[in-house]
């Protein structure tokens, strides 16, 4: 039995779930922390690539970063690097897809936190990335928890965008 696409598949999705978490944590943070307008509408845009079919996410992210794009072009000229048709394309893909997923999951637990720990923690002179650290992150660590597994399921599972944007190159896709 060949391994090779099972090993890409996870190599993909724990990327793509590590990429989630470090960008989608302190993004839910600060939706869950936004004045209710602004939340709604921050919300929303972060929901957009659950709503769309994979395959429009997977053309919208071409026409975003592929060769003939401003993104695409720099990144191939100046640093002789392409993030389409290869498994950073996949990558990218499986992250778009499975952040809604983490966002909206951490969001929630961190919206059910009493702010009462974060503004102790401010009364005591601590800066915003260490109440974010210390005190907002362990508090929602099991919504943090859920909204991973959520992410990586989603990451793993990711088929139309990511054949959209890494299409099926043997030996590297």
């Amino acid at each position: 039995m060949d391994w090779d696409a099972l090993r890409l598949s996870l190599q993909i999705g724990l990327t793509a779930t590590a990429l989630a978490v470090v960008v989608g944590v302190p993004l839910a943070w600060w939706i869950a922390r936004l004045r209710s307008g602004w939340r709604e509408v921050a919300s929303a845009l972060v929901l957009v690539p659950m709503v769309l079919p994979p395959t429009v996410v997977g053309y919208y992210l071409l026409q975003a970063v592929g060769r003939r794009s401003a993104i695409g072009s720099v990144l191939e000229d100046v640093f002789g690097f392409s993030l389409v048709f290869d498994w950073t394309g996949a990558v990218l893909a499986a992250f778009v897809v499975s952040l809604p997923f983490l966002v909206r999951t951490v969001q929630a637990g961190f919206e059910a936190t009493d702010r009462v720990y974060e503004e102790a923690a401010r009364t005591l002179g601590r800066s915003e990335l260490s109440i974010f650290m210390t005190v907002a992150v362990p508090l929602a660590w099991r919504s943090v928890l859920a909204g991973v597994a959520l992410a990586f399921g989603r990451a793993i599972g990711e088929f139309g965008a990511t054949l959209m944007v890494a299409g099926n190159v043997p030996g590297s896709t």
